[in-house]
């Protein structure tokens, strides 16, 4: 895989891309990363990439003619599989587990990073996806990318020492079917008072399967309830969810959780 970045800034995007995870992974020839600079596709010595907006208000705009020229430039190289590119913006889906395992599956990604007050909208003719990390405001679409990036590599087959660690996560759809990742503890057993839960230092295998199965069910109802409609569960799971979701809404302001009642 190649993961390319197209932004003002590509200086940013070394340091992250060549350390734990990512670095490893880059090093083992899992994935090459590439950053460019919009600005090598100006023409005029100030290397202008912004520019004031018609209509007038604040701030400035990303220029369509370097971006159009990079993109166009980039995805011509024959040496290279066309790049699957993806801008950020408000207007676009929202990046989740599903979206990146979807580009793990990509040859190549160019990801399109703004600044300023946003981009010229004739830009974002050259996007084959348009995604949004979330509903707050950013600098620029660098962090978005390295986000995006990170979450694609981990996906990458051998990129992480346990391949089991992608499944046994939050929103994981291998195997999770989209819940919470249940509670996990470490040593020491006993903690200023506070211990852990007598079935992970039993050594019975299947029973902390199970009991991490329910856990995690119980910490999704708690903690993302939203979770719940769209999780891969059983029947009797679902029926477990539905009656803890309604003592939860029940004993909401109250002292005490349900979920302090498990066995």
């Amino acid at each position: 895989m190649l993961i390319e970045t197209l932004s003002v800034f590509p200086e940013v995007f070394e340091p992250y891309m060549s350390s734990s995870i990512m670095g490893r992974a880059r090093r083992a020839g899992l994935f090459d990363f590439r950053a460019h600079d919009l600005r090598d596709w100006t023409h005029d010595r100030h290397r202008t990439v912004d520019d004031a907006p018609f209509g007038g208000g604040a701030g400035m705009l990303m220029k369509p003619e370097p971006i159009f020229e990079a993109v166009e430039a980039l995805s011509a190289d024959s040496g290279l599989p066309k790049p699957h590119v993806v801008f950020f913006t408000p207007c676009g889906d929202v990046f989740d587990q599903h979206v990146a395992e979807r580009l793990a599956r990509s040859e190549r990604i160019l990801m399109v990073c703004g600044r300023y007050e946003g981009m010229d909208e004739r830009a974002y003719e050259l996007a084959d996806e348009r995604l949004c990390i979330g509903d707050y405001v950013l600098t620029g679409g660098e962090l978005p990318a390295l986000i995006v990036a990170d979450a694609v590599v981990r996906l990458i087959p051998g990129a992480l020492g346990d391949d089991m660690s992608n499944v046994d996560e939050s929103f994981a759809t291998a195997s999770g079917g989209g819940l919470l990742e249940y509670e996990q503890y470490t040593r020491p057993a006993d903690f200023r008072g506070m211990g852990v839960p007598d079935i992970l230092l039993s050594g019975d295998h299947a029973k902390v399967d199970a009991w991490r199965r329910q856990n995690a069910v119980e910490r999704t109802c708690r903690w993302r309830p939203d979770l719940i409609s769209t999780a891969e569960l059983t029947a009797d799971e679902r029926a477990y969810a539905e009656d803890l979701l309604e003592r939860l809404d029940a004993s909401a302001g109250k002292p005490g959780s349900p979920l302090d009642e498990r066995s």
